[in-house]
Parts: C-alpha cells; sequence; structure tokens
C-alpha cells in the first residue's frame, strides 16, 4: 500500500477545487485515510471546503455530510458552516443569523488572513442577504487591506471583484474596469476558474455599459461555453442575459 502525506492530498485536491475539479478532488480525499487524528482533521476539513465550493457553483447540497464528519468545532470550520448557509440564503427566503456569527468569527479570527477571509464573507453576505451595501462596502475594503499585507491573491481577487460591481453600481467605470481587470489578474494567477468566470461576466457587463454592445456579447458568449462545461448554473444565466439583453446601466441581481 503506497502512502502519502495528507499535506500533499489536501493542497492537491485544493487546486482541483479551484479548476472546478471537484468530483475529482472529492475522490481523491474519500479515497485517503490517515490514522493519525491530525492529519485525519485536515482530510475532513478539505472535503468539507471542496465540497462548500461545488454546492455553491452547483446549487447543490453535498457538503451537509463532510461538515457533519469534521471531527472538530474550529474557526475554520465555523466559516465553511456560514458559507454553507449564505448558499442556502442565496436560494430560500427565510432568517438567517449569518450576521452575528460572522462578526464573532471577525473578533476571534486567529490571524489577519482569516480576519480577511471573514470580513469578505460578511461583505456577500451583507450585499446579498441583508441588502446594506455600504456595509458590504466598508467590509470588502478591511478584506482586501489584509489580503494585500498577507500576500493572499485569491482573496484580494474576491475584494476587487465586488467593489468593482459596487464601483460601477455607482457609474464609476473607469474605477470599475481598474478594479474588475486587477480581479481577474489575481483570480487567474490563483488559478480559481468559477470566480474568475464569474469575473468575466462582470467585465462583459461593464463593456455593455461603456457602449460596446458587440465586445459585450463576444466575451459574455465565450465564458458561457465556460460555464456549461462547468455546468455553474448563476454564471450561465447571466452570460445568457448579457448575450440576449440591449445594452443598460442596471448592474446584475446578485455578484456571488
Amino acid at each position: 500500500m503506497s502512502t502519502l502525506a495528507a499535506a500533499y492530498v489536501v493542497k492537491a485536491a485544493h487546486q482541483l477545487m479551484l479548476a472546478g475539479q471537484w468530483t475529482t478532488a472529492i475522490n481523491l480525499l474519500t479515497a485517503t485515510h490517515a490514522d493519525d487524528l491530525t492529519e485525519h482533521t485536515a482530510l475532513a476539513l478539505a472535503l468539507a471546503e471542496v465540497t462548500v465550493d461545488y454546492d455553491f457553483g452547483r446549487d447543490t447540497d453535498h457538503v451537509s455530510a463532510a461538515l457533519a464528519a469534521v471531527p472538530d468545532n474550529s474557526w475554520d470550520v465555523n466559516l465553511l458552516k456560514i458559507r454553507k448557509d449564505y448558499a442556502t440564503a442565496l436560494s430560500q427566503s427565510g432568517a438567517y443569523d449569518l450576521r452575528d456569527r460572522l462578526l464573532t468569527l471577525i473578533d476571534e479570527a486567529p490571524d489577519d488572513n482569516r480576519r480577511g477571509r471573514a470580513n469578505f464573507w460578511a461583505g456577500a453576505i451583507a450585499d446579498n442577504v441583508y441588502e446594506q451595501p455600504d456595509l458590504a462596502f466598508e467590509h470588502y475594503e478591511v478584506a482586501l487591506k489584509l489580503a494585500e499585507k498577507c500576500d493572499d491573491d485569491l482573496l484580494a481577487g474576491q475584494a476587487l471583484r465586488h467593489l468593482g460591481y459596487h464601483a460601477r453600481a455607482a457609474g464609476d467605470l473607469v474605477l470599475a474596469r481598474n478594479q474588475l481587470e486587477r480581479s481577474t489578474e489575481l483570480l487567474q494567477k490563483a488559478g480559481h476558474l468559477r470566480p474568475t468566470l464569474a469575473q468575466q461576466s462582470l467585465l462583459a457587463a461593464l463593456l455593455r455599459d461603456e457602449g460596446d454592445t458587440a465586445g459585450s456579447r463576444a466575451l459574455a458568449t465565450e465564458v458561457n461555453r465556460w460555464a456549461r462545461q462547468l455546468d455553474v448554473p448563476f454564471i450561465i444565466n447571466e452570460t445568457e442575459q448579457l448575450m440576449n439583453q440591449p445594452a443598460t446601466r442596471t448592474p446584475p441581481e446578485h455578484q456571488h
């Protein structure tokens, strides 16, 4: 029987997740076993993270069982639980105690990187669940500052993507383009395909706002092809709207 340190398996699964190869990542993690409790916990946490990302893109629910299997209640586990509940809140009406839980995670974050991640998700939830754009903007700015401090390209790209959305909604198309293009570069550098495609759908919407309808439709068409390969419904729907509707300055309802 071959042996491999859990850390290498976790890293490989993480890269597969970023590339949208969720099933392969899940199969890799579930086929790997560890007798050491620390390695077992790391594998279980990685599986939960992959399934959270998978469910968010595909609007499925694989993560509930994965989260239940993590043998601790760490800060990272609690953030994944909030991300799961956020995805549910986007598709279902109801009351969700997400705000207070996230504020607790921000206060209890063990380092600046995790504090930045918690601020990012606090911004997304303020935007898309509670409809508090000013508060969301503040959280994104904190997330970006901490991402740059920690050299976290993925977090910086996510924060800039949402800040660019706000700039576009405010009518500052120059700032929006700068932030969205920088976000695209950082997300591509990090190798995270799903938000890169979502980001490029925002750039297609920006092209439409700038009056380049043909360019907008061309970019949306290419992003739509990629999104269909990944089978990510919200990107498919957003790009179809850009492909078929006339130019308008109205931003998309959601910017996951």
